[in-house]
């Protein structure tokens, strides 16, 4: 029988403070060349829902870091699959910016953030193998692919994926791109088991000849700005329009790779970056197979209400699914989904994964 990665738990913290649009209502944004946007907060705001659907957003309370929101949802999912902490060979971090305390902009990523979560778990085991990965929003869904070689390789049974970021305290308040960012974490245990449910084939690509600044650091749109101070800024348009040409041929290979047809797909959990994206990448997927109309209820989406929290979407979303606790959405032992991510790089990825 074939041996394949199972998911056996899943766990997300989803952050309390609500951070609606109608906050920004008195905020002054400011074009990347720091020019005034000279129209009012609301129009602004209105606008930004309109195209990205994102209605509100969650932030981390003051007191808690990035490696606070992971530990929050590895404890969860250590619990849900009933495993013993102790047997975990491998803890894998995914993030972008490390911890940032509040009120200041210095990343924190010593020790590892998968170290802080190894230590507040209490695992005594040092042959459990604790690190970080950066690879941009897809950080989580990639977390997967490298543990699924690692269970192949015969090197590891059972490992914890962890994915974690507060871009509340990264982001740009004039930048209007800024009022996408959010707060989160997500997480599941993986184990190598025999069966035909887990992993049936992954894909990954990373884009960086021309691509590689899409997102990156940068000044903050407001002219009267410390210029040394750095903060999370994107080229929106190039993202949108690389995510619409590749990311839809990669969960094409996916499922070719795996020897799924389209019609054996239940769900898609694609990164929540925003709902225009999303809609565009399915709608491209589905003409990939000569399909014009997109089946109903085929992709849950989160972005709506808790806004795009990076490498935490997926997990999240998923966990809430897999769990019963999205309205509309629910999965059964059997289904076949599909995990797909874009993001800073330019890198995508995607899992091709039977529950």
């Amino acid at each position: 029988m074939t041996v394949r990665s199972r998911i056996i738990g899943t766990g997300s913290y989803i952050p309390e403070l609500v951070q609606p649009n109608e906050n920004f209502s008195s905020q002054r944004f400011y074009t990347a060349e720091q020019e005034l946007i000279d129209k009012p907060a609301e129009e602004v705001t209105s606008k930004f829902q309109a195209i990205t659907g994102i209605k509100s957003r969650r932030y981390a309370k003051e007191e808690y870091n990035t490696s606070d929101l992971g530990y929050f949802a590895a404890k969860a999912a250590i619990e849900d699959s009933g495993i013993d902490p102790e047997t975990i060979d491998q803890i894998i971090f995914a993030h972008n910016f490390g911890d940032i305390r509040k009120h200041t902009m210095q990343t924190d990523a010593v020790p590892s953030l998968a170290a802080r979560v190894k230590h507040r778990l209490e695992i005594a085991n040092p042959n459990c193998i604790a690190y970080d990965l950066l690879f941009g929003c897809p950080g989580w869904v990639q977390g997967l692919i490298q543990i699924d070689s690692f269970f192949k390789a015969g090197t590891a049974k059972v490992a914890l994926v962890i994915s974690g970021e507060t871009l509340s305290r990264a982001l740009d308040a004039f930048d209007r791109d800024s009022m996408i960012f959010a707060d989160g974490a997500g997480a599941c245990i993986l184990k190598s088991e025999e069966g035909d449910s887990g992993i049936l084939a992954t894909k990954a690509a990373s884009y960086t000849l021309h691509e590689s600044d899409y997102l990156f650091l940068g000044k903050s749109n407001f002219p009267e700005s410390d210029p040394r101070i750095r903060y999370i800024k994107m080229h929106g348009r190039k993202v949108y329009e690389f995510a619409l040409r590749y990311v839809p041929q990669a969960m094409k290979d996916c499922l070719d790779k795996a020897n799924v047809g389209i019609d054996e797909v239940s769900k898609i959990f694609i990164h929540q970056a925003n709902e225009k994206l999303d809609e565009g990448v399915i709608k491209r997927f589905y003409r990939l197979y000569g399909i014009k109309n997109v089946p109903k209820n085929i992709m849950p989406m989160s972005v709506h209400e808790l806004g795009n929290s990076s490498v935490a979407t997926v997990p999240t979303l998923l966990d809430r699914v897999w769990k019963g606790k999205l309205e509309g959405h629910s999965l059964k032992k059997g289904d076949i989904i599909l995990l797909a991510s874009v993001g800073a790089g330019m890198n995508i990825n995607a899992v091709c994964y039977k529950i």
